[in-house]
């Protein structure tokens, strides 16, 4: 007969707090730990197991998470009312746990669409993208011609095709021509414009907004590609006539873009952007370990994956130094922190207005707290390159791409990188899809997955209940990435999620 399971999870045994598994009532035992709850601690929150004196530190994952407000005696609850950020000195030591990594035999594979320069999709999406928001009335009535759930016939002839999405946006204009506003903007729709998951690609312009279709294509080296095409409304005679002009060019394309068949491909083709949103007290250690084993066996197949959002990883950067492949990587990391805590001093702001309200309600505490439990996403394999927010993911392995924390701005800059998956995952319940790249979203308790399966596609709250391992549920969330890939459909792509949740990073001045 197995033994009962614990109340709560000791997560190092350096640390100052155990993570409760159930709510915890005043009185109650915790034998394991020889405490005595003082006080009601719900689920997914922390319950100190010695006395912490005002001032010290407080630690989870045997990593520090901030310092005691006041005095806290074991059994009490420890959250935001007596724990607080903490200023402390991190060793940003470089390489000393880089490794070889063996690869895997057999390799894995999934069913891919090779596109005629050898790039592999997961998806067949035609693309209607704007320069502007002026073009993003016009762009929506192009693509919603071809909705599925409105004219079934419009796609009838093409089954080979997954749809017609408009990506737009808020910006394009009244922005400095010359300024770094412009530069991410243009090239986050570059990305978009070649990524391997859209057969072809109209951009759809006002005419007269300062990101100008043909600056856009001379400066992102888009000229003469054959799946790009554009207009503008103002050439085009107004809204009906720019309408009538794109679901004619659609119509044009349609034929070959159902013209693609899937086969075995390498499993190394698969970019695989991180995300988490909504997160909570389990999300550090359910969810987010066990996509990182995930990552793991999709680097060791020769996979990419991409970890981001910066301000997320504050205070946990030093973990990923030491893993760094060299020097010069480690260093790109640092130059970015930086460039978020000099970017936040200019705007008044501060790193640690992150956890949000969800996430307090979560368990979590500290933005330090925080980006402990998501730098797990990235799994243990070397960090072999950085690059910044949209540009082209290029390297094998671990990337990191600076990003906001935000989830929609952050997937959209890992998307126009190339990144041909999305992991999102969530403890509070994030609805979220991303066109053209499918997203998947892990639950991190068993809790949500119950009572919000139908936007879930996989539960890791087995892990906090002792049911399953992290490796066995990274091998899990590893083989439905293939299955994904390969065509299966997740819970956001029913339900139609992807184009709203298109939005570039807006840098600059708006004038």
């Amino acid at each position: 007969m197995s033994e009962p399971i614990s109340p709560v999870i000791r997560l190092h045994p350096q640390d100052d707090v155990v993570i409760a598994r159930r709510q915890l009532l005043s009185g109650q035992a915790i034998a394991e730990e020889g405490l005595t709850v003082s006080g009601l601690v719900p689920a997914g929150h922390k319950l100190a197991v010695r006395d912490i004196a005002e001032g010290a530190p407080v630690r989870r994952y045997g990593q520090v998470i901030g310092a005691a407000t006041q005095p806290i005696r074991a059994g009490q609850h420890v959250h935001v009312h007596n724990l607080g950020m903490a200023s402390f000195e991190r060793e940003h030591r470089f390489g000393t746990q880089a490794r070889a990594l063996a690869p895997v035999t057999p390799a894995a594979t999934f069913q891919g669409i090779v596109r005629a320069d050898g790039r592999v999709a997961t998806r067949n999406y035609v693309g209607v993208l704007t320069s502007v928001n002026c073009s993003a009335t016009v762009a929506r009535a192009i693509a919603d011609h071809f909705r599925r759930d409105l004219r079934p016939e419009a796609l009838e002839a093409f089954p080979n095709v997954d749809g017609v999405v408009a990506l737009t946006h808020g910006s394009g204009c009244a922005i400095d021509a010359q300024g770094e506003g412009l530069r991410v903007l243009r090239r986050t729709l570059a990305g978009y414009a070649r990524h391997a998951n859209f057969a072809a690609v109209l951009v759809v312009g006002l005419g007269c907004e300062t990101n100008q279709i043909a600056e856009l294509v001379e400066q992102e080296g888009l000229s003469g590609q054959t799946r790009l095409h554009a207009f503008t409304i103002q050439d085009s005679g107004g809204t009906a006539g720019a309408v009538a002009r794109g679901i004619e060019q659609v119509r044009a394309l349609l034929p070959l873009a159902n013209e693609v068949r899937r086969e075995p491909v390498s499993a190394s083709h698969l970019a695989v952007g991180l995300q988490c949103g909504g997160s909570d007290g389990y999300s550090g250690i359910t969810a987010n370990p066990a996509l990182g084993a995930a990552m793991d066996l999709l680097v060791r197949h020769g996979g990419t994956a991409i970890l981001s959002e910066t301000p997320e990883i504050y205070g946990a950067e030093h973990l990923l130094t030491q893993r760094a492949v060299s020097e010069e990587v480690a260093h790109k990391l640092l130059a970015r922190i930086r460039w978020w805590e000099q970017h936040c001093e200019r705007m008044g702001a501060e790193l640690n207005n992150n956890p949000s309200a969800g996430n307090k309600a979560g368990g979590l505490t500290t933005i330090l707290e925080k980006s402990l439990g998501a730098v797990a996403k990235g799994g243990t394999t070397n960090l072999v390159d950085v690059v910044e927010y949209a540009q082209p993911v290029r390297a094998k392995g671990l990337v990191f791409m600076d990003t906001p924390g935000y989830d929609p701005v952050s997937a959209t800059g890992q998307v126009a990188g190339g990144a041909n998956l999305i992991c999102f995952t969530t403890g509070r319940g994030s609805a979220y899809g991303c066109a053209p790249a499918p997203s998947l979203k892990l639950a991190t308790n068993s809790a949500l997955w119950r009572r919000q399966q139908d936007d879930m596609d996989i539960d890791c709250g087995g892990i906090a209940e002792g049911l399953e391992s992290i490796e066995a549920a990274g091998q899990r969330i590893f083989e439905l990435l293939l299955r994904v890939a390969s065509g299966e459909r997740t819970r956001s792509e029913i339900h139609g999620y992807g184009q709203n949740e298109f939005v570039p990073w807006q840098l600059g001045a708006i004038t």
